[in-house]
């Protein structure tokens, strides 16, 4: 099958170019350019990548950030055992995983089948809601059908695009035919996920970073980077940014190389990220964002240009996430959407005295983590926007206008 141009902005690489390698034209990379690029599969029992992966302290690129090596530990063997692939990027401001999927399957079927191989299983599920990522998937899957036929069962499996959809836990209740939102019972999928079975779920990129580790070895894989998170990841840069959309960079790489300048306030990690009033100081670091306080999460990096009306950029986002709500709780589906209001009150310059108090009373408080990490998003906005929203209370408005730079739903990313 031949490489197929693209319609979106190709991504970018700062650096050597790992996962983008061959893709920073925009085209996708078929079975015969992926091998040429990233060499044969290699087989690894599950105590070799296990071990690998501590050796590069790799952790997963969602949310979450777990060690990979810690969570293949967790997941006993067995024909059982389930792989979940979750591509089911519900973060309207991020566009990494679709990208990989699209442009990079090979890549992500590698990581699934070295983790399936290696958990002694052949139960491999894809996650996704995307029509262009779910079609290059199938493609792959029939390259593969072809040349490298496998006793493997993969399956893509369309799932939701709403936001709360995209949780691991709500996937796999997804898959399992129930609704696609969160339990209220925490059970971890090593315990029991996809039908009931063990489970090693993760995200697109944690797949497509442990094929990498495979073809290269934990020594070349660790050669660049920060010590404490070696290897390369991928960011979505939205706004006043050196780059826009999907970009690939190593993981010591400071976060003023990115966004430079004093322009507006900075987003990490999307929807459920926090607000920063600058980044200098700060790098593509996962452990080092944490112990500040802040995580990727979906890798989401935004800065509001200072022409836009940053209130106005954080009430619409906030209505959105209080649109998204799983319906399963109080705190989700009445105060989330309480604080919507409160923040479109802030916006038009009027009082929102319960504001404060309504911060306060949905953190921990709902059955999913969706409220904490509005809270997340509104509370670190509100720390950093004072001078703005001291505007409008005085006047109604700053006098800037509403740009759409953070994308709502299908929105395209700018």
């Amino acid at each position: 099958m031949s490489t197929t141009p693209l319609t979106r902005s190709a991504p970018t690489a700062f650096g050597s170019a790992r996962l983008l390698a061959g893709v920073t034209h925009g085209t996708r990379a078929d079975l015969s350019t992926h091998r040429r690029l990233h060499g044969p599969q290699r087989h690894r029992t599950l105590e070799e990548l296990a071990a690998d992966a501590a050796r590069v302290q790799l952790l997963g690129r969602g949310g979450a950030a777990f060690p990979v090596a810690t969570k293949l530990a967790a997941v006993p063997p067995g024909r059982r055992t389930q792989v979940v692939v979750n591509g089911s990027e519900s973060e309207p401001a991020s566009r990494k995983d679709r990208t990989l999927m699209t442009l990079t399957p090979h890549l992500v079927l590698d990581g699934a089948l070295a983790v399936a191989r290696a958990l002694r299983t052949s139960h491999v599920t894809i996650a996704v809601h995307d029509q262009a990522a779910a079609s290059s998937l199938h493609a792959a899957l029939q390259e593969r059908a072809l040349a490298e036929p496998s006793p493997e069962l993969v399956r893509v499996e369309r799932r939701p695009a709403r936001f709360v959809a995209g949780e691991i836990r709500a996937v796999l209740r997804g898959l399992d035919g129930g609704p696609a939102v969160p339990p209220s019972r925490r059970t971890l999928p090593s315990e029991a996920g996809l039908h009931g079975a063990p489970t090693f779920a993760s995200n697109v990129e944690t797949f497509a970073q442990i094929a990498l580790l495979v073809s290269l070895g934990p020594a070349e894989y660790a050669a660049v980077g920060s010590p404490e998170e070696p290897g390369t990841t991928l960011l979505t840069l939205l706004g006043d940014t050196r780059a826009q959309g999907v970009v690939e960079v190593p993981t010591d790489l400071p976060l003023d190389a990115l966004v430079p300048g004093t322009s507006g306030p900075v987003l990490l990690g999307g929807y459920h990220g926090r607000w920063v009033e600058d980044v200098v100081g700060l790098s593509v670091t996962r452990p080092a964002l944490r112990a500040g306080g802040l995580a990727l999460n979906a890798g989401v990096v935004a800065r509001l240009p200072r022409e836009a009306c940053a209130l106005a950029e954080v009430t619409a986002v906030t209505r959105w996430l209080a649109a998204q709500s799983a319906g399963q709780c109080g705190p989700c589906l009445f105060g989330t959407a309480a604080l919507a209001r409160d923040v479109d009150d802030l916006l038009h310059g009027r009082t929102a005295p319960e504001v404060d108090a309504r911060l306060a009373g949905l953190v921990r408080r709902g059955a999913c983590a969706h409220p904490d990490g509005t809270v997340a998003f509104v509370t670190s906005a509100l720390d950093v926007l004072t001078d703005e929203l001291a505007t409008h209370r005085r006047h109604g408005t700053c006098g800037r206008p509403y740009a759409g730079v953070l994308p709502l739903g299908e929105r395209s990313v700018r």
